[in-house]
């Protein structure tokens, strides 16, 4: 018989069990699962579903509390691997274990990690992760949710009831978890959350989930992978590399609209590994830089929307069908690159957003937390918990699914305050300033973490203002990227290829200047899709004069890039001139690589490739003072630029007419007795240029120009580049 003080326990309903039924307990461990009661033990279930239940192993049932759905059993013989047969109200028995049995499974030391903001592994604590505990196979959930009163794990195996499996407080961290045994890959879950000061519901996306639902659908999915890796020569010769000192083409990808399936559909990763690698390794890129992949809910959004920081975009397959892609890339000699948006992210309800109903991820004040353009939030850098997820995001894909770098979008929208305000609509730092103190820290933290913990992976800012250091170590005084997009030179060089050659003259100013702070950074050389929308037109379109010169200035500007300090970056469809602006709803325009001219910048673009790579005086000391040399920065008149791309030992002599006109006997001066050939021409009859060559050597005589004792003699092909080597 049971205690008589046990028996006033049990048998009715008390306020804590209230809330239970409420769905507004803070410990429901302290009401469900089993208790110690003088000698025996209390075991209570709540289920609303339930017609009843009995013990497995012992075949004792439990009694339903009159007018409620708690049952309880007061025994003195409850196995401590307990499992549960419930019959419900439908008749259908199930045998389940009870998550109210299981003791918390996240150590305080990981909590304590995540409140410093120090854990570089979060994705393996927060989130939903397959596991065992006690040797019971389940799912563990955690979510951070400081400011709810109450936390559930919702999903089909509990009709999206958010009453049947409210989650355990871990205090003072804010962190909420449980293990709900039985629950397998691919099950939809979210967490539905109970607002501490009004009681208002919210039903959330996983922050840390790996895999979605497609797009409209919403929920987060438990997965867990299988995937077996095969570059591991790539890992190690990568680790070993100066990747400062190593050629970087990177051909930039949009995965939805590069190409797609017959029927108009996206490719798998699987398939879009193959299409591309085969591609990528005929045009001789070195990297693949993808638009973000990470889960976002709008298409339209290009991926910059984020709402799944730990998630590929189930569009394109699961989290292994892209470690497919990365690895399928590594074992072709091909590097991949993520572009990455930790500055901002959308407002959609299911997802960041009041998370747990404050401003959590975000600042309550509008003057911090929102980016006006975008109609974006943006996080808050001050608190520890949200740089610990970004870092970990981070992390995450490099670590997890071998990426190579990281392009961190926006980076300018992160260092300042006012960036994109009016003056009255932002807040200055506690010092008066402009400068976001904690996002600089942040990302300083960012770029120390990833170069000591992943050598050989390289961080790539997006950043477009006059923040010196960006890409200084952070004990300088820097940010610590490796490298930097150079947005100057490249809206210096398309405004000058949009004049008239005629009128080119008087702005060859915009082609000398980038050489004043070439080596105060390291630069990637963009031409992306941010250029190539919104009206601004394609790569060929921004061209001066009619078709012939267009497609001569392109092969000019393209020749430029290639042959100028700095790593490189080209869009999808510019490597063939697409005529159209840049349309994420379809593939790029194919039929064109079959065109005569429009081969012609493919092959040009092919050979570029192959210039680029094979010369280390191209590539070798792209960051080096010593690198670049002017032949003639000055011949205005003939708006002719002239320049020397060194190695240790060697160097190359390039030269370029920005004019229609050919300019032969041009003079070049020269140091030395060396004579020359040429390697290169972007005027190739190939390319589709009118081939005006240089056939023979170029020996050097004793007849001064430039300022030098001697002089070669070459002939400048129309809106051509050409480009020289030494030989003995």
């Amino acid at each position: 018989m049971p205690d008589k003080k046990i028996s006033q326990q049990i048998g009715h309903i008390t306020s804590e069990m209230r809330k239970i039924t409420d769905a507004s307990h803070h410990d429901p461990f302290s009401v469900l699962g089993p208790h110690p009661a003088l000698g025996q033990v209390i075991l209570r279930i709540f289920n609303p579903y339930a017609e009843r239940i009995v013990v497995e192993q012992t075949g004792e049932a439990l009694v339903r509390i009159a007018h409620s759905d708690f049952f309880e059993l007061i025994t003195a013989n409850l196995p401590d691997d307990y499992r549960l047969t419930i019959d419900d109200k439908h008749g259908v028995r199930t045998v389940v274990e009870d998550p109210y049995r299981f003791a918390p499974d996240i150590s305080d030391y990981d909590l304590h990690l995540f409140a410093e903001g120090n854990h570089l592994e979060l994705y393996k604590v927060l989130g939903a992760h397959r596991c065992q505990q006690n040797g019971v196979d389940g799912t563990r959930f955690a979510t951070w949710a400081p400011s709810a009163s109450r936390v559930s794990v919702v999903g089909d195996f509990n009709h999206w009831d958010g009453r049947t499996h409210p989650m355990r407080s871990r205090g003072e961290s804010g962190v909420w978890e449980l293990f709900i045994p039985s629950i397998t890959v691919g099950m939809p879950y979210k967490f539905e959350l109970r607002n501490a000061d009004s009681a208002d519901i919210q039903v959330k996306q996983d922050p840390y989930a790996n895999e979605f639902e497609v797009r409209p659908a919403t929920a987060s999915l438990v997965t867990e992978s299988h995937y077996g890796w095969h570059d591991d020569q790539w890992l190690a010769e990568r680790a070993a590399e100066d990747w400062m000192r190593t050629p970087s083409s990177i051909y930039e990808v949009h995965a939805g609209s590069w190409q797609r399936a017959d029927d108009g559909t996206f490719l798998n990763y699987r398939e879009l590994a193959h299409r591309l690698v085969e591609y990528v390794n005929y045009m001789g890129f070195t990297h693949i830089e993808l638009l973000p992949v990470t889960e976002h809910p709008l298409d339209d959004s290009w991926g910059y929307q984020v709402t799944g920081y730990f998630a590929t975009s189930s569009r394109f397959g699961t989290p292994d069908d892209f470690r497919y892609f990365v690895d399928h890339c590594h074992q072709a000699n091909i590097g991949v690159i993520l572009d990455w948006v930790p500055a901002h992210f959308p407002r959609d309800a299911h997802s960041l957003a009041r998370f747990d109903g404050s401003c959590l991820y975000e600042h309550e004040d509008p003057r911090r937390g929102e980016h006006r353009d975008w109609g974006t939030l943006i996080f808050n850098y001050g608190r520890n918990e949200v740089c610990n997820m970004l870092l970990a995001s981070a992390m995450y894909w490099l670590r997890e699914f071998h990426l190579d770098g990281l392009r961190v979008d926006a980076v300018a929208s992160m260092l300042y305050h006012d960036y994109s305000r009016e003056q009255g609509d932002w807040l200055p730092n506690e010092f008066g300033g402009r400068e976001n103190i904690e996002a600089v820290d942040f990302l300083r933290k960012l770029n120390s973490a990833t170069q000591t913990e992943l050598p050989g992976t390289v961080i790539i800012a997006e950043e477009s203002t006059s923040w010196p250091g960006v890409t200084a170590p952070p004990d300088n005084g820097g940010l610590g990227f490796n490298m930097k997009w150079n947005m100057g030179w490249m809206h210096d060089t398309l405004r000058y290829l949009s004049k008239d050659p005629v009128h080119r003259r008087h702005h060859h100013n915009d082609l000398t200047f980038g050489v004043l702070y070439l080596n105060s950074e390291n630069f990637v050389l963009p031409f992306s899709h941010d250029e190539v929308v919104h009206g601004k037109g394609s790569m060929l379109q921004k061209m001066a004069g009619d078709d012939w010169q267009k497609f001569a200035n392109l092969r000019l500007l393209y020749s430029y890039q290639f042959t100028y300090p700095g790593k490189k970056l080209l869009f999808q469809g510019c490597e063939f001139a697409q005529h159209a602006e840049w349309d994420f709803r379809t593939a790029l325009d194919w039929h064109l690589a079959d065109v005569s001219a429009h081969r012609g910048i493919m092959n040009l673009v092919r050979d570029l490739n192959a210039l680029y790579r094979s010369n280390p005086e191209l590539h070798v000391m792209d960051f080096d003072a010593a690198g670049f040399e002017w032949v003639w920065a000055d011949d205005t008149e003939n708006s002719v630029l002239s320049y020397r791309r060194c190695s240790a030992d060697n160097s190359l002599i390039v030269i370029h007419n920005f004019t229609p006109v050919p300019r032969e006997g041009y003079a070049i001066g020269m140091d030395d007795d060396a004579s020359y050939m040429e390697i290169f021409n972007s005027d190739n009859a190939d390319y589709g240029g009118s081939n005006i060559r240089n056939a023979d050597l170029c020996h050097a005589q004793q007849s001064p120009a430039m300022g030098r004792p001697r002089s070669i003699t070459v002939t400048l092909p129309p809106l051509g580049s050409i480009v020289l080597k030494r030989t003995e």
